[in-house]
């Protein structure tokens, strides 16, 4: 009596079954390429500004099955745009277009004082465009400063449409301290950033031989894996190994190695005096991480920490704390 032959998923189940090695292997490879592939889609949807929609929430505001699509798609981060200038304020200003490198141009604003004793550069945070730190401007301008307020390359008036979280934003630094020593010859210069514009100004002192009379910066990362790890923290995820992953593959679709981009280690040049501010209820970057890159500065710093106040603008909390740090931090070393 002859055997029946197999219907199709019997005999698959049985060369499965035969070849349980190959069978195991097959899956690993084919997990892994999925996970790259997802990987991959996240770190572009994370450096590449999108046409419109709304930005997609911080992780600890999103419910279970926002997180889900998130997980799903990435975030959405539309191009930053300026919605208001220093003239809302009352402030004279001109606009201006800083290049930096071919096909990259830099729209900046400046405000001159009329007896400036110190010219400060601002440099924005991720996701962001510089009419976010025109109150700041504002009060440095009441400190007697001239103020140059610079979009990044991918934000606001600014050419492009990424951004690397400070990598090329070094660059971007270094292009607008030249300008602005062009616009006030003889007068100290310092630099003031917000989270990527701190990191920006630590890589530009580091790689691009910027050498200002200070620097004035806000919650900056120590390592960027630290802060992508950090990210699947918030959506309460294990970050092994997509933070790897994703610094991996945002460095090649950038040309950058984003392993190498480490806030503490280019502290380490930095030799003009400093003031860190940061608040103890940062959900991004924990006072420990900045606590490493103030420890790494080389010159004279001041390491202030704010009650109360997140990943935001210290001033915009606190703006009685912010701005007599400020003063005091100018008066002893920029006039």
């Amino acid at each position: 009596m002859s055997t029946p032959p197999l219907s199709r998923p019997q005999a698959l189940w049985r060369w499965l079954r035969k070849h349980q090695w190959r069978t195991l292997a097959t899956l690993l490879l084919l997990a892994f390429g999925t996970l790259n592939l997802w990987t991959y889609q996240h770190a572009w949807s994370m450096t590449h500004f999108s046409s419109g929609g709304n930005s997609t929430l911080r992780p600890e505001q999103l419910s279970g099955l926002a997180k889900a699509g998130v997980l799903l798609t990435g975030v959405n981060l539309p191009r930053p745009t300026n919605d208001r200038t220093p003239g809302d304020l009352g402030l004279a200003y001109s606009v201006h277009m800083i290049p930096v490198t071919e096909g990259i141009e830099l729209e900046a604003w400046y405000v001159p004082h009329a007896q400036p004793h110190t010219m400060v550069c601002l440099f924005h945070g991720y996701g962001s465009g510089k009419d976010r730190l025109l109150n700041e401007a504002q009060e440095f301008h009441n400190l007697g400063c001239s103020t140059l307020l610079v979009d990044f390359r991918g934000s606001g008036g600014s050419s492009g449409n990424t951004t690397t979280l400070g990598v090329y934003e070094g660059a971007d630094v270094a292009s607008a301290c030249r300008f602005a020593r062009g616009e006030a010859p003889g007068v100290p210069l310092v630099l003031f950033g917000r989270s990527m514009g701190s990191v920006a100004i630590l890589r530009a002192i580091a790689h691009d031989d910027v050498q200002p009379a200070g620097i004035i910066i806000e919650c900056p990362f120590d390592r960027l894996l630290g802060t992508v790890r950090h990210r699947f923290a918030a959506m309460r995820l294990p970050s092994f190994p997509c933070a790897e992953l994703l610094v991996f593959w945002g460095g090649v679709q950038h040309g950058m190695n984003g392993f190498a981009h480490n806030p503490v280690d280019y502290a380490t040049r930095v030799t003009c005096p400093s003031l860190i501010m940061h608040g103890d209820d940062d959900q991004r970057v924990d006072v420990s991480e900045v606590q490493a890159v103030v420890n790494a500065l080389s010159g004279e710093k001041q390491f202030e920490i704010f009650p109360e106040v997140g990943h935001e603008s210290c001033y915009r909390t606190r703006p009685d704390l912010w701005t007599s740090h400020v003063a005091e931090f100018l008066e002893r070393h920029a006039e």
